[in-house]
């Protein structure tokens, strides 16, 4: 499966600052690009790219004074395997002792996600006698599908992972920080991740198309993801960024006034009969 994938986003500045944006495909699905990414910036600004501490592209730009307004754009192709996100009901829940040492991270409390809170004693007094694993892992996931209900109205930046569960409400990071706080609480690595998730194999959604939020569980030995808004296996999941939460992997971060002017984003199946044509 090919899978084209793209946004266009543009910003008006107010006044000459320094912009940090993640917006190319995370170097563990760079082997699946057909092309290299064709991201262009307008006006053509000297762009410094580098990796950062988890291993995502990020990059800094310099906007000098005279510029009022920044505009983004890529597109590119993508293979895919055109499969679902695999369930292995059987992968195990390792101790933490056992954990590869790099995981741990993802066990402790961050800016979003308070392990630390009142979220730790509700996740072992609902989830303790689930089986430990991918069951809990899923009995965790379908508690926050039912928790939250999506309402792009109610998005908010500085909503956390407790916020989201006193509140009832959020997007797709909201279902995200909750899920993976409370696998935190139940001693599960768990790791928040972007990128772009189309409408494949499901019904289209009509509301214009954003990056998605979802999160990643570490079970016997690997990683896994699992997405407590759609609540189901999906295809065609193409990272861009993870981190501890969303505060690790801003799609753009502003260090000056700026405004969102457009934001359009591209992910679908491209049919066989448009790649012949």
């Amino acid at each position: 499966m090919l899978i084209r994938i793209g946004y266009d986003i543009e910003l008006g500045v107010a006044a000459p600052m320094t912009l940090l944006y993640l917006l190319r495909v995370h170097p563990s699905r760079a082997a699946d690009l057909v092309a290299p990414e064709a991201l262009s910036i307008s006006p053509a600004l000297p762009v410094e790219d580098y990796l950062d501490a988890f291993g995502n592209r990020c990059a800094r730009v310099r906007v000098p004074h005279g510029v009022e307004t920044v505009r983004l754009r890529n597109h590119a192709l993508v293979r895919d395997s055109g499969l679902p996100d695999p369930v292995v009901p059987n992968a195990r829940q390792l101790d933490p002792g056992e954990l590869p040492v790099e995981t741990l991270p993802f066990l402790l409390p961050s800016r979003y996600c308070e392990v630390d809170s009142e979220l730790l004693d509700f996740a072992w007094s609902s989830f303790g006698a689930v089986s430990p694993g991918w069951a809990r892992v899923q009995a965790v996931c379908d508690y926050v599908h039912d928790r939250i209900v999506f309402d792009y109205q109610a998005a908010r930046a500085t909503r956390s992972a407790l916020d989201a569960q006193r509140e009832g409400t959020g997007v797709c990071r909201d279902f995200a920080h909750l899920a993976l706080t409370l696998c935190r609480c139940l001693n599960i690595p768990a790791r928040y991740t972007t990128g772009y998730l189309g409408d494949i194999g499901v019904p289209a959604n009509p509301s214009p198309m954003d990056f998605s939020a979802w999160f990643e569980v570490f079970l016997g030995g690997r990683w896994y993801a699992f997405d407590a808004r759609h609540n189901e296996p999906r295809i065609g999941r193409i990272v861009i960024a993870r981190g501890r939460d969303a505060g690790d992997v801003p799609i753009t971060m502003a260090f000056g006034d700026s405004r969102i002017r457009r934001f359009e984003v591209l992910t679908d199946e491209v049919a066989k009969a448009a790649l012949a044509a």
